[in-house]
């Protein structure tokens, strides 16, 4: 529990305010007449609209400030830079800064040297967040599941410089979405008085040609801001989480690397979009893509809903007892099979023997989560210790063709997987 501190909604601002600031007329200007064209608008303040303790994760839209509530990050801000020029943007980004996070993700690679021999290397990735949302325990923030994809070690660090170790709660890597959780009793109250739930917006109603914002922890340096237009909509992007393409949005303002998870905002500061790659090359510029808000949203409400889970390493976690296949889309459309997990083998003694699973069967979920290929179950597998009990989806095939059947497995140990296979290839020997 937070206790006296309450994690607020960012400022939902004003539509009137939005324009240019009004500024005093020099000797021959006509300032007066653009006033009333309307070229030059008064800024007002952006009205506060905090979030009260709901109890719900469910992502926020517009919620009610509660009694005895600090001030919001954004009016302390306005309050110590009073005499600084002030825009629509400006205004913008102090609502919603205080709900963007830096994240840092410690993972360790196998790279090959010159010679072939392989070895592990210890590295380090950076990448954005934003805050959307609490529960009694964790402070949920969404961003790409490429940003935190094998991860050993987590850290998200808050607008005011301070660095909680962080949990990833669930993930989606064909939408390229992930959600992780910081556990509240590990952020300073301090910390608790500066950030903020940032606010959901409607990515179906966007317009080409409509300003876009951009927050991001651009090359790891720290949160940075950029501007532009959204140029495009519902561009196809074939990436390697979805053979199908993923439809985003298209935009002109800067996204570098290290922006991917962070916050593409319109200009009454709510979230459009989640920021997720930039195609390359030094002839195309002011291509950045963002994951419509819209599109992401059903799929964070049910990350968010996810059991936290630890990762385990190799001799802890647990195993199915199976060899298998990737059933990419060519396959499935030439042999007319689902997509999936072709199950090529069983080993004796394992979990998934146990469970009924036989050659041929094709595994599409796991715990609820759906895979398309090896690499997906893998990473679901490795948050899940040998000696669970996990449901898993899979397809048989019968005479009125493939067949959806849920089974539990008991995921076998390190050593048992070991010894099975092992059997396996002494028994093909003989």
């Amino acid at each position: 529990m937070i206790g006296v501190y309450s994690i607020r909604s960012a400022n939902q601002l004003d539509s009137a305010s939005v324009g240019v600031l009004e500024v005093a007329p020099d000797a021959g200007d006509d300032a007066k007449n653009q006033e009333d064209d309307g070229n030059h608008a008064a800024t007002d303040s952006p009205e506060r609209s905090e979030a009260g303790r709901s109890g719900d994760s469910s992502l926020t839209e517009d919620t009610t400030a509660g009694d005895g509530q600090v001030a919001a990050a954004s009016e302390i801000a306005q309050q110590q830079s009073a005499s600084a020029v002030v825009t629509d943007v400006t205004q913008v980004v102090e609502a919603v800064m205080p709900a963007c996070v830096s994240i840092t993700n410690n993972f360790t690679q196998t790279v090959q040297d010159f010679w072939g021999q392989t070895y592990s290397q210890d590295e380090t990735a950076s990448g954005s967040g934003i805050i959307i949302g609490e529960n009694e325990q964790e402070l949920l923030i969404v961003t790409n599941n490429h940003v935190v994809d094998s991860t050993e070690q987590l850290y998200v660090q808050f607008i005011d410089g301070e660095t909680v170790e962080a949990q990833v709660k669930g993930t989606d890597a064909s939408a390229d979405l992930a959600v992780v959780a910081v556990k509240l009793d590990t952020i300073a109250d301090s910390t608790k008085q500066e950030i903020c739930i940032a606010r959901m917006g409607d990515s179906d109603s966007l317009k080409i040609g409509e300003p876009a914002i951009a927050i991001g922890n651009a090359l790891g340096y720290g949160q940075s801001v950029t501007t532009g237009v959204i140029s495009a909509l519902n561009r196809k992007i074939e990436s390697s989480n979805s053979e199908e393409g993923t439809s985003l949005i298209q935009t002109d303002a800067a996204i570098n690397p290290g922006n991917s998870g962070g916050a593409l905002l319109n200009m009454r500061g709510e979230v459009i979009g989640i920021n997720s790659n930039k195609i390359g090359g030094s002839s195309i510029e002011g291509m950045g893509y963002a994951i419509p808000i819209s599109t992401a949203r059903p799929i964070i409400e049910d990350l968010m809903e996810r059991q936290t889970r630890t990762k385990y390493s190799e001799e802890e976690r647990g195993y199915l007892g199976i060899s298998c296949i990737n059933v990419t889309s060519d396959l499935s459309e030439n042999f007319s099979m689902p997509q999936g997990i072709f199950v090529a083998q069983v080993y004796s003694g394992t979990g998934a023997e146990a469970a009924g699973l036989v050659r041929g069967n094709i595994v599409v979920a796991f715990d609820g989560v759906t895979v398309q290929n090896q690499e997906e179950l893998t990473k679901q597998m490795q948050y899940y210790k040998a000696g669970e009990s996990v449901e898993i989806t899979i397809m048989v095939n019968s005479a009125n063709g493939y067949q959806q059947k849920n089974v539990t497995v008991t995921l076998s140990s390190y050593d048992q997987i070991n010894a099975a296979s092992k059997a396996a290839q002494e028994s093909k020997q003989r």
